[in-house]
């Protein structure tokens, strides 16, 4: 299997070169390039077509979010971590809803960085329940008080693809959803992947993205719609 292909995007090249002593020590991982803005970041990532873009948020020319949202629209098959200062930052969500399959604070330990790193390339989406939920109860824009039970846009999801959605966005992993709905986790993902196909969604950071804008679930409180 050949090894994972990284591309690194930060403005300070003393960041740079230490993710890069940090990842090229790992036997499966490979750093492929650099950029120090985020316009140089999406025509490097075209070029290269990396597995992952480790993006900061905050750059010159065009930060992290707009980077993303270019390679997302672009249909790059590159995966986009971001990375940021403080793992509460504003922009950290408009960057998830722009594509990012995850983010990470900057002086987290590089192990969690490496994890990652794995686990995005594998085509899974890393936020954990925890910070699930701290980043969209702060940031994610509340749906108005009146919700139908079950919001207009979702109508193509059967009951069962609700209560996975509904799951997914309070953070559950997938043996956590199967465990309460007492279906098996192959299920589960299956479940997942229609969601995920229904909607053209990434990975499954979109679709707690999607439960939230839709207004399925209300950030605040954990009320949710059609639950009574």
């Amino acid at each position: 299997m050949p090894p994972i292909s990284v591309l690194l995007a930060d403005d300070q090249p003393m960041i740079r070169t230490g993710f890069r002593l940090i990842l090229e020590a790992e036997p499966d991982i490979v750093v492929v390039g650099e950029a120090s803005d985020g316009q140089e970041a999406v025509t490097e990532t075209g070029r290269l077509s990396p597995d992952v873009v480790l993006m900061d948020i905050r750059m010159p020319t065009m930060d992290g979010v707009e980077a993303t949202r270019l390679i997302a629209e672009q249909g790059l098959p590159s995966r986009v971590i971001i990375l940021t200062t403080f793992d509460l930052d504003a922009y950290v969500l408009d960057a998830l809803r722009s594509g990012a399959s995850s983010f990470l604070v900057k002086d987290g330990p590089a192990d969690s960085l490496i994890g990652a790193i794995r686990t995005v390339a594998a085509g899974d989406a890393v936020l954990a329940p925890r910070v699930t939920r701290r980043l969209l109860e702060r940031f994610a824009g509340m749906p108005s008080p009146t919700v139908p039970a079950v919001p207009p846009r979702l109508n193509v999801l059967t009951s069962r693809e609700l209560d996975v959605l509904r799951a997914l966005a309070r953070g559950l992993s997938n043996a956590e959803i199967g465990r309460e709905l007492g279906i098996g986790e192959t299920t589960v993902k299956t479940h997942v992947a229609h969601i995920l196909g229904k909607f053209h969604l990434r990975d499954r950071v979109q679709a707690v993205i999607l439960a939230y804008d839709s207004g399925l679930v209300t950030p605040a409180g954990g009320h949710e719609a059609g639950s009574g």
